[in-house]
């Protein structure tokens, strides 16, 4: 990023791909963040070009390197980190970026389906704030049939121990005596969000995949699989992110 005027310490991070800003701010507070050698503990100091930034005694560059925009079809046992103190498998181990890229809305070890990859800390941020309202498509499995009372509390919302979650839109695509599937469309970002919603209404999931973030789909993507968004692609999520390109 290179920067014309003075801008605030946790903006500048968030640019730089290292958080978003509210992770930023934490970053700042816990005194990780060093400016011209000096830790810095207040997220609105005003970063000028000659300044040398250091998060966790790692330099930034003053140019950051290019943007990068990686969709990966991520499969079942892989974990939605950039690395894993146990040495399982991560989605940035799967695509070997030599740039630092990171997921945007994890995807739990036994879920699989889309996951976005970037260094972009601003479109990351507001594709997985419930402010900016980015919807996010799951195709799901459960045992048996559901009821129509279960519906309705995914649709109103559900109370988890961390609150109650956001109005969901849930269809059924097709259930038998076995199982159901349905179609979950989610506007935040809570953790393992459906599972924990499933466990709450007693539902036992057997099969979770994201389909999409956005406009943009996972469509015939193979499993483990990954390629770069198109410049369309990019530009489609943040006009869906309400960011200007």
């Amino acid at each position: 990023m290179a920067i014309k005027t003075a801008v605030r310490l946790n903006k500048y991070l968030s640019l730089q791909g290292v958080a978003s800003r509210r992770k930023a701010d934490l970053l700042i507070q816990k005194g990780q963040v060093k400016i011209n050698g000096d830790i810095v503990k207040t997220p609105w100091y005003q970063v000028t070009k000659t300044d040398k930034v250091q998060v966790a005694g790692h330099i930034l560059q003053k140019l950051p390197p290019k943007l990068e925009y990686l969709i990966l079809n991520k499969p079942k046992g892989v974990i939605s980190t950039a690395a894993d103190p146990q040495k399982r498998p991560t989605v940035v181990g799967l695509i070997g970026a030599s740039t630092r890229l990171y997921p945007v809305g994890r995807l739990d070890q036994d879920s699989e389906g889309l996951v976005i990859l970037t260094n972009d800390g601003q479109l990351a941020y507001r594709l997985t704030h419930p402010k900016y309202h980015v919807p996010k498509i799951y195709q799901v499995t459960i045992t048996g049939r559901i009821k129509a009372s279960a519906l309705n509390r995914m649709r109103t919302g559900v109370r988890l121990e961390d609150g109650l979650t956001a109005p969901a839109e849930v269809e059924i695509v097709n259930q038998t005596g076995q199982s159901t599937n349905l179609s979950i469309t989610l506007f935040e970002g809570k953790k393992r969000q459906i599972r924990r919603m499933s466990a709450v209404l007693g539902l036992n999931l057997t099969h979770l995949k994201r389909l999409s973030i956005g406009p943009v789909n996972l469509n015939n993507l193979p499993s483990g699989q990954f390629r770069p968004l198109t410049t369309a692609e990019v530009a489609s999520l943040k006009k869906a992110a309400s960011l200007d390109s």
